[in-house]
């Protein structure tokens, strides 16, 4: 099982390369990843749909901040998009910045490419996927056109087993 966990971590780790090296990083350690989130009350669902304030949610993850998990969400609003910190433990919105980076937006203007075709919220993407998979917790969501379809990869995990899934955003 150990040897199963560590192999999809490593292939999620190459196949997330491109995204940048501390997103590999936490997939590359689901055990890291998976105590930080003990702390964590608030589902990936409920921060999307908080940051709504903010904007359209187009991603969300959960990373390790200084050791501590942090619920971040990328919106977009009139053309401009933010990057959203929800406090894991209430819900609230703690912090909203918007993105400069330019990978970053590179990246975000992909994502909300893919959500001006959705029909379906990333929020209620990820709570099918969560109740189509028992035990499991959504740790990431992001979207992507698939054959010009979007759909939502959402990476869900049970302990320090990690697992993604599609679903279908029209």
């Amino acid at each position: 099982m150990r040897a199963m966990v560590i192999a999809m971590a490593s292939i999620m780790a190459l196949g997330l390369a491109g995204t940048g090296s501390r997103a590999a990083e936490e997939e590359a350690n689901p055990a890291e990843l998976a105590k930080a989130l003990t702390e964590a009350r608030v589902p990936l669902e409920q921060g999307l749909k908080a940051s709504e304030r903010e904007g359209r949610p187009i991603s969300g993850k959960y990373e390790i901040e200084n050791g501590a998990p942090q619920l971040s969400v990328y919106t977009a609003k009139g053309g401009q998009f933010s990057e959203v910190i929800v406090d894991h433990t209430s819900g609230a919105i703690s912090k909203a910045e918007k993105i400069t980076d330019s990978d970053d937006l590179k990246e975000a203007k992909e994502q909300s490419d893919a959500m001006a075709k959705a029909k379906v919220p990333l929020d209620q993407a990820v709570t099918k996927a969560v109740k189509a998979n028992s035990g499991y917790r959504a740790v990431s969501v992001e979207p992507a056109l698939k054959g010009g379809q979007p759909v939502a990869e959402v990476t869900l995990m049970k302990g320090t087993d990690v697992k993604k899934v599609s679903e279908k955003l029209n």
